[in-house]
């Protein structure tokens, strides 16, 4: 057998290996990040107690970083608005700390200790206090569902996996494996860690909204304001692939928002 053949065929049953072992890899990483197999990441997944403890030192080093607004302008309506969401909720507002920060960036948060921050540049878009409804009741709704610790359970159950992957190509001395853990994470990132996140910020629009009639805001505000959300973010720094990013795009967004409305029995 001709030395040129030999290699050849070495390369052969080297390529199908690592073929085999990749496809083993995949299918088990698949299977330990897959959404449905929940048991691993809620292994991981603290209480909302233990996630609100473990948020306090970021909200005061937060609140020491970025100036609170004292312009009553913004400060009035969101200390108008605020505790009825919060009642609305089923929560004490006293409870609960929301700040409005000096910032003309299009962005509101919640941290799982009960803190909310929202922007004077989301405010500014805002020409009611259903829309500020619209927002609070959202960012509640993330800190009722503790996302917080469902993503950090999700992170965790997720380098578990990478970890255990990266094992394997070691052991079996694997050629490019580094380069093939750095697949397999961003398969994870692209295909499973950010698709969490957008389903999250959707259970919060669907909470938040169920929360605005109680309050005796209109939830048809919601569609006004991603309107306008969508139209500031165009004239601003644009956004990325709905595939690449944390939140769903507007116009999934908008129609999920729709559908809601529909199902509340709000003629849109």
């Amino acid at each position: 057998m001709c030395s040129c053949h030999q290699s050849g065929h070495h390369h052969e049953q080297e390529t199908v290996s690592r073929r085999h072992l990749l496809k083993t890899l995949a299918g088990g990483t698949a299977i330990a990040l897959a959404p449905g197999c929940a048991s691993v990441a809620t292994a991981f997944t603290p209480s909302p107690a233990q996630m609100a403890q473990a948020a306090a030192p970021a909200w005061d080093q937060l609140k020491q970083q970025q100036r609170v607004s004292t312009n009553s302008r913004y400060t009035s309506r969101v200390n108008r608005v605020a505790p009825r969401v919060l009642r609305a909720a089923g929560e004490n507002p006293s409870d609960w700390e929301v700040q409005t920060f000096d910032d003309p960036s299009l962005n509101a948060f919640a941290l799982p200790n009960n803190k909310i921050g929202i922007h004077t540049g989301i405010l500014d878009i805002m020409e009611n206090d259903d829309q500020i409804a619209v927002v609070l009741g959202h960012e509640v709704g993330h800190v009722k569902l503790n996302h917080s610790g469902q993503r950090y359970g999700q992170a965790a159950a997720t380098q578990l996996g990478l970890g255990v992957a990266g094992a394997v190509l070691d052991s079996r001395n694997v050629q490019n494996s580094q380069s093939i853990m750095q697949a397999l994470g961003l398969g994870a990132q692209v295909g499973f860690l950010l698709p969490y996140s957008r389903d999250h910020e959707l259970e919060a629009d669907r909470l938040g909204l169920r929360y605005m009639p109680n309050a005796n805001y209109d939830p048809r505000e919601a569609l006004t304001f991603w309107t306008r959300m969508a139209n500031a973010k165009a004239q601003a720094a644009g956004s990325p692939p709905e595939f690449l990013s944390t939140h769903p795009a507007d116009a999934t967004r908008i129609n999920f928002i729709r559908q809601e409305l529909e199902v509340m029995g709000y003629r849109v």
